[in-house]
């Protein structure tokens, strides 16, 4: 192909899960941009249940196709990253001997696979790296740091023999050098692409409820817990609701697999919390909305808190703030990069006092959190539409492409 020839390329997207997070919409959104250049897009996966999926995944914009669902996420609930790694392993296999070369496979959250799609040579992989894996995994006691030794070496390894990486923030670009310094030591380097949301989704709200909303997975590392204990600070003896006759509320809603241990245990962790803290008549708890009631609950409520600490980047923020909302959210990890402190929302520390501070200042204000939720919108269409991050990664996947044939 001739330098400066717009490409029209095959391309496969790997990833283990399509379910519904943070992950899976950053995917659906790379297929849907891809295809949208022009690009022949397809999804292989280990999973994917169209009742528990977002919509474009079954629209016929793409196919997707599922290998490996037989295949076990635990082993007597143990075990789960070396499933995770034969699920993908199993699916990679299959796109490697069933299908004809891709000129392009973009792979996210498991970069064993790398090394096994690489044997066509005529293919070029990009790993989209949300966080190191090896620092979400527990490695508490002697054994999980002997089954996890390997398995973060093989992590390292497989991620730096990608021919392109890519973040999702600049703080997960300085936690990645620092936690993979043999492949820092190489210049190995990651590329920022923030991630991305469809502003177009989103009108304007024309009324809102004196309700907070809080949305996320159901993991106890979301630590939906300060969501909780901030909003019933509110009701304390000195808290604004014992000044003030606001009739306020609390939503919890994100995705929940009842195949999880850990989403079923958390879920009920947040409800005996909200008892023990008296305020579990004015906290209403969703398990995995469709985008449709998720974009309901966001047009109606006050602001949203976003409870992770050192999240990588957090996609929710950025949902929110198309939704013309402001958020609040812990002045760590990717939030920094993607609220405007005092400008689209508040940066706290992880406390539930700094966090139901925040939560005062929109019920005594809340036409300034409309005017927040204003400058929200307009920072998301100027940096985070998902048409920038479809030009960006267009142009990354393009160039590795070119780099190939020139």
């Amino acid at each position: 192909m001739a330098k400066g020839t717009l490409s029209k390329l095959n391309i496969a997207i790997i990833h283990p899960d399509l379910g519904i997070g943070g992950a899976e919409r950053l995917i659906v959104d790379a297929a849907v941009e891809l295809a949208s250049h022009g690009h022949k897009v397809h999804i292989f996966t280990a999973h994917h249940d169209k009742n528990r999926c977002f919509e474009e995944t079954i629209a016929g914009t793409f196919p997707v196709t599922v290998y490996g669902s037989f295949l076990p996420w635990h082993i007597f609930y143990r075990l789960h990253a070396l499933c995770a790694y034969l699920r993908c392993l199993f699916v990679a296999l299959c796109v490697l001997f069933m299908w004809p070369s891709f000129d392009v496979i973009l792979v996210d959250q498991v970069s064993v696979v790398i090394p096994i799609l690489k044997l066509k040579r005529s293919t070029k992989v990009v790993f989209y790296c949300h966080f190191p894996d090896l620092l979400l995994a527990q490695h508490s006691t002697f054994l999980r740091r002997v089954y996890r030794k390997p398995i973060d070496y093989i992590e390292e390894i497989t991620s730096g023999m990608a021919d392109l990486i890519l973040v999702n923030s600049n703080f997960t670009a300085s936690t990645f050098a620092n936690t993979f310094t043999y492949l820092n030591a190489k210049g190995i380097r990651p590329a920022t692409l923030y991630p991305a949301v469809n502003v177009d989704q989103f009108s304007e709200p024309r009324s809102f409820k004196m309700n907070f909303l809080s949305i996320n997975r159901f993991e106890r590392k979301k630590n939906i817990e300060l969501a909780i204990s901030a909003f019933s600070m509110l009701h304390s003896p000195k808290g604004v609701l014992k000044n003030q006759d606001v009739n306020a509320s609390l939503v919890i809603a994100g995705g929940f697999d009842e195949r999880l241990k850990e989403n079923v245990e958390y879920l009920e962790e947040l409800k005996n919390l909200a008892e023990k803290e008296g305020v579990s008549n004015q906290i209403r708890f969703i398990t995995s909305c469709s985008t449709a009631e998720r974009n309901a609950l966001l047009s109606e409520c006050l602001c949203v808190l976003y409870t992770p600490k050192d999240e990588h980047f957090g996609i929710v923020p950025l949902e929110a703030m198309a939704a013309y909302k402001p958020v609040i959210a812990c002045n760590s990890g990717g939030p920094v990069e993607s609220i405007k402190n005092g400008v689209t929302g508040f940066l706290c520390n992880p406390t539930p006092q700094d966090f139901s501070l925040a939560m005062t200042r929109f019920i005594e204000d809340p036409k300034g959190a409309e005017r927040m939720g204003k400058e929200a919108r307009k920072h998301v269409i100027d940096s985070f539409s998902t048409k920038t991050f479809g030009q960006h990664l267009n142009r990354y996947i393009v160039d590795i492409h070119r780099g190939k044939e020139d």
